[in-house]
């Protein structure tokens, strides 16, 4: 009888080390747009963390050696790329770089995004939905499809595209910014319905409202920050380190039977 119980406390302790072992990004070469701060910053903190070799990139080459070196002084390997992801150009660049400093690419994460505007759909210009769309489909469609032949060559691939909960449920002032996600979530999965065939996941984050310069606008505005309050059920906003847990996840063997698909986490707000 002990002899029997021990050996089911060993299989479940082997359970266990292999659930653990499943979220290791040991050896993974991944690239973050959008990662001098926010949600991409903290998404390249915790990949590193977990073992990968990480690739950071913005606009500002000051703001995103500053990641890297912070990185760095864990004992982490991590590396910056300046680039403005509506260049193709640069885009391309990027990862070339990132082929010639590790040699290889598993895991891209779209996160760089725009939003220059705050207004209903009827008063925004062409240059501006131009802008919109270059930045948050564009980019993130360019980017995938430059991963693509490393990523077939090795036989397996993670793409994860950072939308918004404005993408599946639209806001006043947000509509174009809305259109572009929903946009985004929609090459995510066409992207795991084409290239799954290919070992090729692909899966969208939409975050809620989450504490970042990028949505600032939002939560310095008494009126909203009231409604999260009130109304959202977490009655709170989001931190960026509970969008990169997710983000580890799905870049992970944990979650090697997802793709195509779009993962909330907005304390609640598609259920209000």
């Amino acid at each position: 009888m002990v002899q029997l119980y021990m050996l089911m406390v060993a299989q479940c302790l082997h359970k266990m080390k292999k659930i653990k072992q499943n979220f290791n990004l040991n050896n993974k070469v991944a690239v973050i747009t959008g990662s001098s701060k926010g949600i991409g910053a903290s998404i390249a903190y915790t990949y590193a963390e977990f073992g990968a070799k990480v690739i950071v990139s913005s606009r500002k080459t000051e703001d995103i050696e500053k990641v890297a070196e912070e990185i760095k002084s864990h004992g982490y390997e991590c590396e910056a790329i300046p680039c403005h992801v509506g260049d193709s150009e640069q885009r391309k660049n990027l990862i070339e770089k990132t082929i010639e400093i590790y040699g290889s690419i598993d895991i891209l994460v779209n996160n760089a995004a725009a939003n220059p505007v705050y207004s209903q759909i009827d008063s925004v210009g062409s240059e501006v939905f131009d802008k919109i769309m270059n930045i948050n489909v564009k980019a993130p469609f360019e980017l995938s499809n430059l991963c693509f032949p490393y990523f077939k060559n090795i036989g397996k691939g993670v793409i994860i595209n950072i939308a918004s909960v404005e993408g599946i449920k639209p806001s006043y002032g947000l509509g174009l910014y809305g259109v572009s996600k929903s946009a985004l979530i929609m090459l995510s999965k066409t992207q795991g319905k084409e290239w799954g065939k290919f070992g090729i996941r692909s899966n969208t984050i939409c975050p809620g409202l989450v504490k970042t310069k990028f949505s600032s606008a939002l939560w310095n505005n008494d009126s909203v920050m009231k409604m999260v309050n009130t109304r959202l059920p977490l009655r709170r906003i989001g931190e960026p380190s509970e969008i990169s847990g997710l983000a580890l996840f799905l870049a992970s063997a944990a979650s090697s039977y997802c793709t195509g698909q779009s993962f909330t986490a907005d304390g609640g707000h598609m259920i209000v």
